[in-house]
């Protein structure tokens, strides 16, 4: 019976990755940029079970954009030797998603789910020069831009779906995309 159990997991396993694509290409903007899959009509995900962690260190968010899936928890951790504050205005345009996690000194972390999806910029307001972004994915198919603008987002079932591209300084750009096998898709952001 186990021999069963495990040749049905390969054999699913294979038939998942043959209806599975990759999408790739280049958006024309600085350095991360983020590209992803929006909202699937009737499809849900689970919740990741890993946190992903917002450093603040040498006074500067770190990573300054971090990209996660809707429903994940963010970890905001200070490593500095003073005290930070994290806060933020909005999530997307929806001001009633402010919110202000306090402050806290050095080694400690304060933790927030994100369920609602949308760009969320993060600040101190201890260290007025400090900011961040965080981009909450509708979807797990996502992908922060290389140095060079380059992206892959992987495991992405076949289909038709809208993918955006968004970065920090410019207009968000969305396009539909049908997804078979390794899918092209290129955006040129503008101001």
């Amino acid at each position: 019976m186990t021999r069963f159990l495990l040749a049905m997991l390969v054999l699913l396993a294979l038939i998942d990755a043959a209806y599975s694509a990759t999408i790739s290409g280049k958006v024309a903007a600085p350095a991360d940029a983020v590209v992803y899959v929006d909202t699937i009509p009737g499809k849900t995900f689970p919740i990741p079970a890993n946190h992903t962690t917002l450093d603040q260190t040498g006074l500067t968010f770190k990573p300054h954009v971090l990209v996660v899936q809707q429903g994940a928890t963010v970890d905001f951790l200070n490593s500095d030797s003073v005290s930070h504050n994290v806060f933020w205005t909005a999530i997307g345009s929806n001001k009633k998603l402010a919110h202000n996690l306090g402050t806290w000194p050095q080694g400690e972390t304060r933790s927030f789910k994100f369920d609602n999806p949308g760009v969320v910029p993060i600040l101190c307001n201890v260290h007025s020069d400090m900011s961040a972004f965080i981009v909450v994915s509708p979807t797990p198919y996502f992908a922060r831009t290389d140095s060079t603008g380059n992206y892959k987002i992987e495991n992405v079932p076949e289909g038709s779906y809208t993918i955006t591209a968004w970065h920090e300084n410019l207009k968000p750009t969305s396009k539909k995309v049908t997804v078979s096998g390794d899918t092209q898709a290129e955006f040129a952001l503008s101001k």
